[in-house]
């Protein structure tokens, strides 16, 4: 007699989730690390966009040390480019630079890029748009713009999330 066994695994459970569902810890985890301050919110959202680029059949032992680890490193980057900015000015050296403005073709084609990226940002819907503007524009917090708009800091950082993927996408075709 031949007799199957059903096999039951249990489902992969994708690195957006994961995300998801430790994205209080990973605020708290890049807070502890840069100290409190926008630049939080934003690795934490540059780790949400880097994710959302990986293919789906990656081969993670621990998905959740990799985002951990994904967003460590971001932050580290921040850290360094920060302290790069610094010795700049500290410098205190006085040097000749060459004329750094750009080019007019540059200069066109910047131009362009920002009409589109103002359309797409119209385009977004009217509460991803919102939320978005208050944060990136007018340079509210995530609870700020959550108190303004009546809504969770929750809600917010996920539309906010939504946004900026489709701005990445939509311009994706138009950038070097």
């Amino acid at each position: 007699m031949n007799v199957c066994k059903a096999v039951t695994t249990k489902p992969r459970k994708s690195f957006v989730s994961i995300f998801i569902e430790n994205y209080d810890a990973l605020v708290k985890r890049i807070t502890w690390r840069l100290g409190s301050g926008g630049d939080v919110h934003d690795i934490v959202q540059d780790t949400y966009l880097k994710l959302q680029s990986l293919p789906e059949d990656s081969k993670v032992d621990n998905p959740r040390s990799y985002i951990f680890r994904m967003a460590d490193n971001l932050a580290i980057d921040k850290m360094r480019s920060g302290q790069r900015e610094l010795r700049i000015f500290e410098a205190g050296e006085e040097r000749e630079y060459m004329d750094s403005s750009p080019s007019p073709e540059k200069s066109t084609d910047y131009k362009q890029r920002l009409r589109k990226l103002e359309q797409i940002i119209d385009d977004l819907p009217a509460r991803q748009r919102e939320a978005f503007i208050l944060h990136k524009f007018d340079g509210l917090s995530h609870a700020q713009v959550a108190e303004q708009m009546s809504i969770s800091t929750s809600a917010v950082e996920k539309l906010i999330m939504k946004a900026l993927a489709t701005c990445r996408d939509r311009m994706s075709n138009i950038v070097d």
